[in-house]
């Protein structure tokens, strides 16, 4: 599997992504509050923005002297690079060992393999179409 970015996150950070992501942007209060603020100290998410600003994961504007955040990376982004990074460091790369490994121990729906085989042969049809597009060149 391959994946042109990397993103190695951790729970919080990826919790503080989920909550930009449905909010759009949002100040350090509006995520701590999003949080809970039980769970997590509020210095500890302004901390944590900065440095996921740090890493190029959102930015900030200044708004009426406080900063709003925003996610600069997308879900699907951030999804595609978990995915891979799920592959490669579990099952040395191979995508069918993965899926195998999800088949035996998930439970899964005779829908869910309906869905899976379309998924299948949708993805064939386009890497056929690919190929075609290349020896037509």
């Amino acid at each position: 599997m391959k994946s042109s970015s990397r993103f190695r996150l951790g729970d919080l950070q990826l919790k503080i992504l989920r909550v930009l992501w449905e909010k759009g942007a949002a100040c350090v209060s509006d995520v701590h509050a999003a949080l809970g603020k039980d769970k997590f100290a509020y210095t500890t998410i302004a901390t944590m923005l900065r440095k996921m600003e740090n890493r190029g994961l959102v930015s900030h504007r200044t708004e009426n002297r406080r900063f709003v955040y925003s996610a600069t990376v997308s879900e699907s982004q951030v999804a595609r690079s978990a995915a891979s990074d799920f592959v490669e460091r579990l099952f040395s790369g191979s995508l069918s060992a993965a899926v195998c490994h999800l088949l035996e121990t998930c439970d899964v729906t005779p829908e869910e393999l309906e869905e899976l085989e379309k998924l299948i042969g949708q993805r064939k049809q386009t890497l056929q179409d690919e190929d075609d597009t290349q020896r037509s060149k």
